[in-house]
Parts: C-alpha cells; sequence; structure tokens
C-alpha cells in the first residue's frame, strides 16, 4: 500500500489471502478478463486476519501456498497484486473542502483526520489514500493497515519468490469487477464478514464491513437483513435509489438475489461473470473469485 495516489503499472497477477485458501489469478494480455485461476487450501488458524494483532500463525505454510497458486497459473513475472484480509484493513471514508496539492502536506493532513477514525496511531500504520472530487469538496478513500500486519503479508509474498508492489483489501480490489456509473450496491461474503460498498458514476460513497457469524452458508434473506440498514442510511442522506446490486463470495447467489431485488427493487447480479473470467479455472468457483478478477481488470 502506497500513500499516494501517483499511478503505477498494474501486475497480471493478483493473489488473495483468505482465512481458509489463498487465490491467484493471471490476466489475459488485454487486461479485461482473468484467463486462469487455482486455489490453495489453508488449514484452520493460518491466516486469522485482525486489525491490531499479528495475521500469520504459520508463515511457511502461507509461503508455499501463494508459491503453488501463482506458479499453477504460468507466472512468467514476480509482480503481483496481494489482495488482503479486509478485516485486516481499516478503510475510511472522509470529506474536505480541500487538500493541499503537496503529496507530503495532503498525507499529513489524511493522517491528522484518522486520528478520531483508528484504534491505533496512525503514524504507526501505512496509508494509501485516493481523492475523489465531489464538486464543492474532496472526498477521500483511504485504506490504513498497521505497518507489522503489512510487513507479515509482504514478508510471505517475498518469501515466495514474488514482489507485492500493489497491496489493497479484498473489497476495494473487488468493486473493480463492478459496472458502477449508476447507484450501485456491492455485496461480498466471506468465512467472517460481509462487505458492504455502494457506489455512484464510480463514485465509493458508503464503505462498511460487518461481522458474518454465518460464514458463507449465511441465506438469501439473512443478507438482505445485514444489508438492509446501510441501504436505508444511503437513501436517506443521498436521495438516491439502489438500480444495481452485485453480490460475490456466496454459493447460493439466486436466494440471495431474490431477497435483495425485493428489498430493494434493483436489478441483482452475480459480481463476477462469465465474460470476465476464462475457462481454464478449474475447480475454482467465480464466486470466490471477486477480490482477484477486481484488482485484474478494474
Amino acid at each position: 500500500m502506497s500513500s499516494s495516489t501517483k499511478h503505477v503499472r498494474r501486475p497480471a497477477l493478483a493473489c488473495e489471502i483468505a482465512q481458509d485458501r489463498v487465490l491467484a489469478g493471471r490476466a489475459a494480455d488485454k487486461g479485461r478478463m482473468v484467463e486462469t485461476s487455482a486455489a490453495r487450501e489453508l488449514a484452520p488458524g493460518t491466516v486469522v486476519p485482525d486489525l491490531m494483532e499479528s495475521n500469520l500463525r504459520d508463515g511457511a505454510a502461507l509461503r508455499q501456498a501463494i508459491e503453488s497458486a501463482l506458479s499453477s497459473v504460468g507466472a512468467h513475472s514476480h509482480d503481483v497484486i496481494a489482495i488482503l484480509p479486509d478485516t485486516s484493513v481499516r478503510v475510511v471514508l472522509l470529506d474536505f473542502e480541500t487538500l493541499p496539492s503537496k503529496p507530503d502536506e495532503a498525507e499529513a493532513v489524511v493522517r491528522f483526520r484518522l486520528k478520531k477514525s483508528l484504534p491505533f496511531d496512525p503514524e504507526e500504520a501505512q496509508i494509501s489514500y485516493h481523492s475523489q472530487s465531489t464538486g464543492k469538496a474532496v472526498r477521500v478513500v483511504a485504506a490504513v493497515v498497521l505497518k507489522k500486519v503489512l510487513e507479515e503479508y509482504e514478508s510471505a509474498f517475498r518469501d515466495a519468490g514474488y514482489n507485492p508492489g500493489i497491496v489493497m483489501p479484498s473489497m476495494l480490489a473487488a468493486i473493480g469487477a463492478a459496472d458502477a456509473e449508476r447507484p450501485t450496491l456491492v455485496v461480498k461474503v466471506d468465512a467472517r464478514t460481509i462487505s458492504i460498498a455502494i457506489l455512484e458514476q464510480e463514485q465509493l460513497l458508503l464503505f462498511r464491513t460487518l461481522e458474518n457469524v454465518r460464514g458463507v452458508t449465511i441465506t438469501g434473506d439473512q443478507l438482505a437483513e445485514e444489508v438492509y440498514p446501510s441501504v436505508v442510511f444511503f437513501q436517506d442522506t443521498y436521495s438516491l435509489n439502489i438500480e444495481r446490486v452485485y453480490v460475490a463470495g456466496i454459493p447460493d447467489s439466486a436466494s440471495a438475489a431474490s431477497a435483495l431485488k425485493t428489498q430493494s427493487g434493483a436489478q441483482v447480479e452475480e459480481l463476477v461473470t462469465a465474460s470476465q473470467i476464462g475457462s481454464t479455472t478449474g475447480t475454482v468457483p467465480r464466486w470466490r473469485m471477486a477480490g482477484v478478477v477486481g484488482a485484474l481488470i478494474s
């Protein structure tokens, strides 16, 4: 995670670390599709995602899984987008009237504002931020991770022989797969969290990560119930209705689609489509690949 917003050439490889597995993918030459992917299971307790504490209980096992997954997708390059669990990174939306034009000064202002939003000193964290104009103001999307946590993950990639030149949390990676010109809700489920993002005209307006005690077995009705307060908050705040909903991370997307459509009245689709991921992906289900696909095609 870099602290600036300057352009970095996007690698053709992405690898996501989840609590229970490692997922890897390689983009096609034109970069609009993931042509091959792989997954490696992790033993329980290998990775324990956390904002404050050490995340890796078995670094050697994680390194082996990273190396195996990336080598199996035919990696010719060693540059990779590293995707971290959402519970390891805090994403914060901040509004400013203006931001200094000099990057160092802008970062200092962002760090100062973050002190009120974090359970740790921002000086102990790595901060990556993106600023977007909202007309009369500036909105900053900041991703914050403790340096000691980031170093754990980066070391695992480097020990496996890869360079994690870009690092991002899973949900911010996943929304790269969404078409969000009109008001769009993206919902991504994993074993521990439900991540919610609402975008409009490709700008992030709301971001939340909720605890998920039901894991990927959560039903459509239960998922809709968890999402509902965020939808109401968005509608009340922006006077807009959700027009499209994307879902990722659960095998039974049909039941979720029915419940979310009843709740919002919006069109509901799987976040990762067949056109975004190739046929040589083996047994890795599309619904698990949102982070990798979004990171590579955005």
